[in-house]
């Protein structure tokens, strides 16, 4: 496991949340080799079967934000990166990099960081009381209609924006969150294939395409970080969603295919 302590203070840190994203998709699209930039970035080049903390976006990313990322999927207590201080915990090792604060976000703040949200789905939007509860953690935050789930350059976008954020900060440590959206339906609008048939219903097979879209945008996100130094990286999904399993669609619910 990684020292996060050892982390906290020499190196940047950049969490990327792949919104929505399944497991099972990831996985077959390594395979066929549509996601060759991810591959060269995860640990033992794969993606790790793990469980997450929530269901839907906001649930799951309160608990990322409190240090509770997804749990490997295999018995035990499985120690975390980060924590917030709380009494009790059996998951915080002296690895752990435990904040006395109420968030991992103004935890790494107090430590020097400069915190960056760059949203994608409606939870990150700022348009409404509730769309403004998780950027709000953040010493800035952005978003607009571009970096959402309706444009199929969202993720270029994203990162635009990111570079432009990081470059920034050229005297500081930065915390960057991105939401990537486009894995988030409507991903139907990455297929060529359900573009000419008119088909405007999201499969398993859809989602991959727009994983493969997303990969052609990392190296832009890895180049920024390595011009700065040292970087902690962590790609995650959130949750996932079902097609249509046992009669299920969409998330927010207790299927497999949405906690892995």
């Amino acid at each position: 496991m990684i020292n996060a302590n050892e982390i906290v203070g020499s190196h940047d840190i950049v969490f990327v949340t792949l919104d929505t994203l399944r497991l099972d998709v990831a996985v077959k699209a390594m395979k066929e080799g549509r996601t060759s930039n991810f591959q060269k970035l995860l640990t033992a080049g794969a993606w790790e079967h793990r469980h997450s903390p929530g269901s839907f976006t906001y649930a799951a990313h309160h608990a990322f934000f409190a240090g509770f990322l997804p749990t490997p999927a295999k018995p035990g207590n499985h120690p975390r990166l980060f924590a917030a201080k709380f009494l009790g915990s059996e998951t915080t090792t002296k690895e752990t990099c435990v904040f006395d604060s109420p968030d991992i976000v103004s935890g790494l703040a107090k430590q020097g960081y400069h915190t960056i949200c760059i949203g994608g789905v409606g939870f990150f939007n700022k348009q409404t009381p509730l769309g403004k509860v998780l950027p709000g953690l953040f010493h800035e935050s952005h978003w607009n209609a571009e970096l959402g789930v309706t444009n199929r350059s969202s993720t270029e976008k994203q990162i635009d924006l990111a570079i432009e954020c990081v470059n920034q900060q050229p005297d500081k440590k930065v915390f960057l969150f991105i939401n990537i959206s486009a894995l988030h339906q409507p991903n139907c609008i990455y297929s060529s294939g359900a573009k000419a048939s008119g088909e405007t219903q999201d499969t398993p097979e859809t989602q991959a395409d727009a994983l493969a879209y997303v990969d052609t945008q990392i190296p832009r996100l890895i180049e920024l970080m390595r011009q700065r130094g040292p970087t902690l990286y962590i790609f995650t999904s959130d949750h996932g969603t079902a097609y249509g399993e046992e009669g299920f669609v969409g998330h927010r619910i207790g299927h497999s295919v949405v906690w892995d």
